[in-house]
């Protein structure tokens, strides 16, 4: 396959960068340990918010989303996840319920959501906001919070439901979330406030060893607690013709560094449809409920009780690794640079991932955990080869160029265990 879908092989100069902030602000060694340890702040203000109002909202939002909404509370939030006619993800992203008509919609969704209200008649508005997201996680990072503030009424909050907290004469609200797979706050407010926010909550940490999370780390935490990524884990389901004025619209929308389909790596698909992936696939079987209609919903039922495919982790061979970096010390043809801890350009790197030459899954997010000391990845694999410790092959390199064969161990997905759900009473 050609792996220039929007026209380009890499995606433009400083995708990361321009994201997330600086590459690093201690250094990316330190602040990969911050979610273990202490505490970080990470800035994924970048996210697109769109505020859905309206009678019918709710009715509407639930005919392009897999969650359930039949009992959907005021101040709950959900990871609503929305696919095409044929069970592939289009977009995902976090919805909250503020009122009994008020959704908030934070990523790229709410352009999803926002076409196709425009095809129907319901009683609905979809606007652009401007909030900030910061995110709080890490052992510490209620005591960092509850100094902020003054304030200790965080600890009661619901996973995945949110509160008030007021910092810098702010009241901003506080998501329990957790995308580092440990105790978090996504703070969300005006855009207006983030830079004093930010600066309160740094300084309210010193004590409790926060850091600031650079670009260079920040996926890391995605990787060790299993959160695919659209395009760098799965290139959104908008390349088929029946999409195309949807497509038009997205990408007009979208910066330079936001479009959607760059791939490099191994695994050298004929079409573009083999880098979609399922709600399934990616992990997230558990969101998907069939007490409503959705574009999807056929699809996602056969494949939900019969699934090909699973999430699992990789645990790559250290010493075939080692290989792939000596190569650059040798005189001749070498492999590809292998970027630590991981590939900064923000494109798909998909590898394939073989069992006795056979195609059996797709390794992406590839990245080095210093917490760990090992080479991981996110993969997608087939039913019969995902038992943990199965021994894989992963092939590192370009279609038609050097490719080394790293050994690779199956392991479970989350590989960090998960502690985003434990007593706040208790840390």
């Amino acid at each position: 396959m050609d792996h220039t879908v929007s026209g380009m092989r890499t995606a433009p100069e400083g995708y990361a960068w321009s994201r997330f902030g600086q590459p690093e602000y201690t250094d990316w060694l330190d602040e990969s340990l911050s979610w273990k340890n202490t505490c970080y702040i990470g800035d994924w203000s970048f996210l697109w918010q769109h505020r859905i109002t309206g009678p019918d909202a709710l009715t509407m939002l639930g005919d392009i989303t897999v969650n359930s909404f039949a009992n959907f509370q005021i101040g709950q939030s959900k990871h609503a996840i929305h696919t095409n006619k044929d069970g592939k993800v289009i977009h995902e992203g976090i919805l909250t319920r503020f009122g009994d008509e008020e959704f908030m919609l934070h990523g790229r969704g709410g352009f999803w959501v926002d076409h196709y209200l425009k095809q129907t008649d319901y009683d609905a508005k979809v606007e652009r906001d401007d909030w900030f997201i910061l995110q709080v996680s890490g052992p510490g990072a209620v005591q960092v919070l509850e100094r902020v503030s003054g304030q200790s009424h965080l600890r009661d909050t619901r996973f995945m439901w949110v509160n008030t907290v007021n910092i810098a004469g702010y009241e901003v609200w506080a998501l329990r979330q957790g995308m580092a797979g440990e105790i978090g706050f996504e703070l969300q407010g005006p855009m207006a406030a983030k830079q004093e926010v930010y600066d309160a909550i740094v300084e309210a940490g010193q004590e409790f060893g926060i850091r600031k999370l650079g670009a260079r780390t920040t996926m890391i935490n995605h990787l060790e607690a299993c959160f695919p990524t659209i395009a760098t884990d799965y290139i959104p389901a908008i390349f088929d013709e029946d999409m195309a004025g949807y497509r038009k619209v997205f990408t007009a929308s979208m910066p330079a560094f936001a479009q959607p389909a760059y791939i490099a790596g191994s695994y050298d698909g004929a079409e573009i449809s083999e880098y979609y992936r399922s709600p399934v696939e990616l992990g997230w079987a558990r969101n998907i409920n069939f007490d409503h209609d959705f574009l999807g919903r056929a699809a996602l039922e056969a494949e939900k009780a019969a699934p090909r495919r699973v999430m699992r982790t990789l645990v790559w061979n250290g010493d075939d690794v080692v290989d792939v970096f000596a190569s650059l010390f040798a005189q001749g043809e070498h492999y590809p640079f292998m970027d630590m801890p991981r590939d900064q350009r923000g494109f798909m790197w998909a590898d394939k991932v073989t069992v006795g030459g056979t195609v059996v899954g797709v390794a992406t997010s590839r990245g080095y955990s210093y917490y760990y000391r090992q080479m991981l990845s996110l993969c997608p694999i087939d039913v019969a080869h995902s038992e943990p410790g199965t021994e894989v092959t992963v092939h590192w390199g370009a279609p038609g160029g050097p490719q080394k064969e790293i050994r690779a161990t199956v392991a479970p997905a989350p590989y960090k265990p998960d502690r985003r759900r434990a007593d706040l009473h208790q840390a």
